[in-house]
This record gives C-alpha cells, sequence and structure tokens, in this order.
C-alpha cells in the first residue's frame, strides 16, 4: 500500500472498496499512477469523462471561464447556464432546465417535480413506480427509489412514497398504478443494475400506459445520456418521449453537474420551489456547454454507435471461445461481461495487473464504459486484456476442479 493510500486509510470514510491504484494523470483513454504506469482507462469517471481526460474541448473552456468567473448563485442571470439550457432544449423534446451538482440531485429535483404536479394536477398522488435493480443516487430519496436492498436498508426508516416492480415487465407497472400513483421512473438501460438493457418496445409500452393512466414519465439518464448509448439520449433509440429527465455524468466531461429537464406541462415548480447554491454555476454550466455542443457538432454519438457494433463482435466472440462467459450485453459504449459465479472481483484485479481499468458493476460482472473518444484500436486492446484475465480464471478453475 502506498503513502498516499495509508493516508486514506487514516482519514478518509471507508464508503467504498478502492482499487489499489492511485492514478496522477490522464490524456485520453490513458491514465498513470503514481509509479508513472499506463493503463486504459475503461471505468472513465464511471462514465462521466465523456471526450477522455484533458480533452481540449474541456481543457479550453475550463481555462477561459475560471479566468472570468467561476460562480455566483442563482440570484442573478448566468449567461454559460442560459446558453446550455437553450443547447439541452434544442436538442432534446424537454422545454425546461434545471441545473444541479449531481445525478442524485437530479432525481431529486425529479421526484420533487412530480410530487408537485400529483398535487396540483392528480388529486395529492405522490408515489412514483420504480424498478428492482435500478439505482438513483445516495440521498435517502434515491436510494429508497434505488431498487437494491443493501444500499438502502441501514438507514431505515425510509421515505414513503415509493413502489417497487421488476425491471422490463409493463404488466407490474400496470398492477401497481393506482390513485396514488403520480410518476413512473426508470431508467433507460440500468447501469448500476448489472447494464441490464430492456426489451425493444419496453419503454413505448410504458408510455402508452402512463398516457393512459394520465401520469407522468421519468427517465434517468444520468448514465445512458450524453451519447454513451449511440445516441444523444437513450430515449431517442426507443421512440419513448419522457415528461422529465435527468442527466449528469458526462454532461460536463468529468465536472460536476446534473441537470433536471421536463416538458412545459408538468414545469410546476414557482421561484421558491427549488434551489441549489452551486448548481448551474458558470464555470460548470461553460464547460458543459462547451462538451454537449462538441459532442453535437461531431456526430460523437453517431460514432459510439459503430464503435459499440465493433465492440459488441469483439465481446461475442470472447464469449463464443470463454465458456466461463454466460451473456454480454449493453448497447453504444456501456457494456457488461456476465460470469459463471462471483469471479467479477478477482477478474478485475486481474484486469489492472495488465493495465486495464474495469470494474465489477455486481458480483458476477465486468462493466466496461470507456470515453466516447476511445479508438478502435484501443477497444481491441481492451479485449484482448480481458481475453488473457479470463483464461487465467479458467485455468485456475480448472487447477481447483483437477
Amino acid at each position: 500500500m502506498s503513502d498516499w493510500q495509508q493516508l486514506e486509510k487514516r482519514y478518509f470514510f471507508a464508503t467504498g472498496k478502492r482499487q489499489p491504484v492511485t492514478l496522477v494523470r490522464g490524456q485520453g483513454v490513458r491514465v498513470w499512477d503514481d509509479q508513472g504506469r499506463e493503463y486504459l482507462d475503461f471505468v472513465a469517471g464511471i462514465a462521466s469523462v465523456s471526450l477522455g481526460h484533458c480533452h481540449p474541448a474541456v481543457v479550453s473552456a475550463l481555462a477561459e471561464q475560471a479566468g472570468v468567473l467561476a460562480h455566483v448563485s442563482n440570484l442573478v442571470y448566468s449567461i454559460p447556464q442560459l446558453r446550455l439550457a437553450q443547447l439541452l432544449v434544442e436538442n432534446s423534446c424537454l422545454d425546461r432546465v434545471f441545473f444541479c451538482n449531481s445525478g442524485a440531485e437530479a432525481i431529486e429535483g425529479a421526484i420533487k417535480l412530480a410530487r408537485k404536479w400529483g398535487k396540483e394536477k392528480r388529486e395529492g398522488a405522490y408515489e412514483v413506480i420504480c424498478t428492482d435493480n435500478a439505482f438513483h443516487g445516495r440521498t435517502l430519496a434515491t436510494v429508497t427509489a434505488s431498487g437494491t436492498d443493501k444500499y438502502k436498508l441501514p438507514f431505515a426508516p425510509l421515505p414513503p412514497g415509493f413502489v417497487h416492480v421488476p425491471y422490463n415487465d409493463v404488466e407490474a407497472i400496470r398492477r401497481a398504478t393506482g390513485a396514488e400513483t403520480c410518476a413512473v421512473l426508470l431508467e433507460p438501460i440500468q447501469g448500476e443494475g448489472g447494464v441490464n438493457v430492456p426489451s425493444d418496445d419496453y419503454l413505448r409500452q410504458v408510455r402508452a400506459w402512463c398516457d393512459e393512466a394520465g401520469i407522468l414519465l421519468i427517465l434517468d439518464e444520468i448514465q445512458t445520456g450524453i451519447g454513451r448509448t449511440g445516441s444523444l439520449f437513450a430515449y431517442q433509440q426507443y421512440g419513448a418521449e419522457p415528461d422529465i429527465m435527468a442527466l449528469a455524468k458526462g454532461l460536463a466531461g468529468g465536472l460536476p453537474i446534473g441537470a433536471l429537464l421536463a416538458k412545459e406541462h408538468c414545469a410546476v415548480f414557482v421561484p421558491g420551489d427549488h434551489g441549489s447554491t452551486f448548481g448551474g454555476n458558470p464555470l460548470c454550466t461553460h464547460v458543459g456547454y462547451s462538451v454537449l455542443k462538441y459532442v453535437i457538432d461531431n456526430d460523437i454519438p453517431g460514432q459510439v454507435a459503430k464503435k459499440g457494433q465493433h465492440l459488441e463482435r469483439r465481446l461475442r466472440s470472447l464469449a463464443d471461445r470463454h465458456p466461463i462467459v454466460t451473456d454480454v450485453r449493453g448497447r453504444g459504449l456501456l457494456w457488461a461481461i456476465e460470469l459463471a459465479g462471483e469471479l467479477a472481483e478477482q477478474a478485475v484485479v486481474l484486469c489492472l495487473a495488465e493495465g486495464l481499468i474495469v470494474n465489477n458493476v455486481k458480483p458476477t460482472a465486468l462493466r466496461l464504459m470507456p470515453p466516447l473518444v476511445v479508438s478502435e484500436e484501443e477497444l481491441d486492446r481492451a479485449v484482448g486484456i480481458i481475453d488473457r484475465v479470463l483464461a487465467k480464471l479458467e485455468e485456475e478453475e480448472r487447477e481447483r476442479d483437477a
């Protein structure tokens, strides 16, 4: 354990298990540790470093705005905030934007907005239908909306008003809808739950049911948005427009930002209903504008779709060669490799030793989410490392069985 890692052990809350590497520098898809060793970064700040490390669009925007005006407040107008809001609205199906600092805050805002809408438009309805294995954040409300008991049970009693149903099951949503329901909250693809991809018509059917029942559809595009799945927003591939949408992660290329978007018919916030001290500050929104404009102007989503097809072919070839792989699933540049047994943590350690940073999204699955600017050559290098790691795991299994 390095001196820096000893400091973490002494001073920091132990809220998660870190990989034994201290990163000090990055460029594109590559990062270097404090010993000078190079790695391919296929975690990318948990899908946040959308344009790669130290991308010129991010670096120049950051330096430019830091030298002019970094932070004011939402008590005054801010040009970068309004420019980013306009760009988001003009390139989505939504009409209004509020900026915050994270995905959890964006979902908190979405829940508040849906509940106020339910109070005003649906006779006080306040319940939100969520799904098993969902992940929406770590605040009390968002962790309650999430569908994994281990994240929320330690903090009971939890806020009321959240009903959980199986993912990819429209009938379950129909059965759960009642007089108190104001909204359905879904991830187009469940990221933290294991990169779970729904049926092609799932979101369309949910959208139709929400229209029929007179309730709102909230999409959590924190991980799937800003080009990650091969379109600017994942809902565009599924043909199901949300009433409310939450964004974060890749929106500012690694800087902290979140965004709550809504259609006009449910944009019921009035002054005093919501706020944020740092949300929408000039520094992060200027970088966000620069990142989003670069993504749009250079058709990064289209590039991601092609790279995703290449990665899918390589991963399916892995599955064909390695009995230890039971499934590969994903879209664009968000993929999971399912393993036959709880081997993902061991695989992460072996990948790190080979120069590849991935994460075990659950005990049986590895997740790949490289920067959107990753090259096919870098994808091939990463798959080659995973190929060797899988072979090692299979060899160890054969030795145990011998």
